[in-house]
């Protein structure tokens, strides 16, 4: 059982994959590639791996000019992924997620899906925002 702050969940998750599927994410109508939305969810069901690697299908994550956007959050933090444009993309999440689920261990993701890594927040551009308002 994980407790923080007086929350309780009975579930030990190791890390969840929020795939976008929202404004411009796997619309092929709008010429993007697709998001085998329907793969991932019958995939992670198949494996049974939701108890341990939740999967999120979600509207807009931003930023919609990488479109194809995924968030893997773990205990260290989230890992963004943009620009995924291939069917092997997904699978290989899906892989790293089942090695995850065998080893009860969080692993780090592949080499071949951290190409796709990106800083989602420019933490240098908001630095001192809060200090340059004049203080009434």
């Amino acid at each position: 059982m994980t407790v923080t702050g007086g929350a309780v969940t009975k579930r030990a998750v190791l890390a969840q994959v929020l795939i976008c599927s929202g404004c411009c994410c796997g619309k092929t109508e709008k010429g993007k590639p697709p998001v085998p939305v329907d793969w991932l969810k019958a995939r992670w069901k198949e494996l049974g791996l939701k108890k341990r690697v939740q999967l999120t299908i979600s509207g807009c994550l931003g930023p919609c000019d990488l479109v194809n956007v995924v968030c893997v959050m773990t205990q260290q933090g989230p890992v963004w992924l943009g620009g995924l444009t291939d069917f092997d993309h997904y699978a290989a999440i899906a892989d790293w997620a089942s090695a995850v689920m065998e080893r009860g261990a969080l692993l780090p993701l592949p080499e071949e899906l951290m190409r796709f890594a990106f800083e989602r927040f420019d933490v240098g551009a908001g630095a001192g925002l809060y200090t340059a308002l004049p203080i009434n």
